[in-house]
């Protein structure tokens, strides 16, 4: 019989209300996708702040229109797909926008473990494959010109899981921190997550460029990007940019619907 989770939304709370009027903590055990039950609410006109946290999705999206189905994982190791899934919503009206998933991966992974490495723009990679995944959504408040409403969704790999239909098999937490369940992890993460939503609200991406590029699993590999551009990655600039340098010299990229992998060796781009 599986054990109940006992999720820490008091700790969470006590840790972001203070700075987050009106910020509450939810604990569903199933949901469609927790992304999608706050885009639902948002377009209702409800825009207050909250971290929403599913035990178990049943349609659970990434991005380019990637599934990510899932177990909270923790109650036993035979879990079909245990991972830690949340979303957070809050309004924000940074100046330029430009660069927050790559700080949301940052926060992740600062808080998590120190080897893991972020994959442009916003992957949480170890040893080469991919740990998390991160999905941001937006919808327009009309009674907050200039701030939409953000919703911040998060997917961590607990345990093992089923690699069909993947180039590379994934990674998990557990072969890092060996037995960490999903509130442990959520502990982890989630205050300081918001703490970095409302950094970049009032400063953008600029702060935190140069810690990104120190995590940036890319940095000196040669890539391929999905247009059929080559080059040598060499980091990001300070708004979150790729920085590729190609034949025709440095070239930014910044559209998130580019996939970037590291090159093979046929068309490895010489300096």
């Amino acid at each position: 019989m599986n054990t109940p989770l006992r999720w820490p939304a008091e700790a969470i709370w006590e840790a972001v209300a203070p700075d987050l009027p009106g910020f509450t903590v939810e604990i569903l055990p199933e949901v469609d996708s927790t992304n999608t039950e706050l885009m639902r609410r948002a377009r209702a006109g409800q825009f207050d702040p909250i971290l929403l946290v599913a035990e178990r999705q049943t349609a659970g999206r990434g991005r380019l229109g990637r599934d990510w189905q899932s177990g909270a994982g923790g109650q036993s190791e035979s879990s079909a797909c245990p991972s830690l899934t949340f979303s957070i919503g809050l309004p924000l009206a940074p100046r330029d926008w430009s660069g927050l998933s790559l700080a949301v991966g940052l926060s992740l992974v600062e808080s998590l473990h120190p080897d893991l490495r972020l994959k442009w723009p916003n992957d949480v990679y170890f040893e080469g494959r991919k740990l998390a995944g991160i999905l941001i959504e937006t919808v327009g408040m009309a009674d907050a010109p200039g701030a939409r409403y953000a919703v911040v969704g998060v997917g961590i790999n607990l345990q093992a899981r089923r690699a069909e239909g993947l180039n590379t098999p994934p990674a998990w937490l557990h072969e890092l921190l060996p037995g960490t369940q999903a509130p442990d992890a959520l502990l982890q993460v989630a205050a300081p997550l918001i703490h970095t939503l409302k950094a970049f609200e009032g400063s953008g991406f600029a702060p935190f460029q140069a810690r990104f590029n120190a995590r940036d699993a890319l940095t000196g590999l040669d890539v391929v990007l999905s247009d059929g551009m080559t080059g040598r990655a060499q980091g990001v600039d300070g708004v979150g940019a790729l920085q590729v340098l190609s034949a025709q010299g440095v070239q930014k990229v910044t559209s998130a619907e580019v996939s970037v992998r590291p090159a093979p060796r046929s068309v490895a781009f010489k300096s």
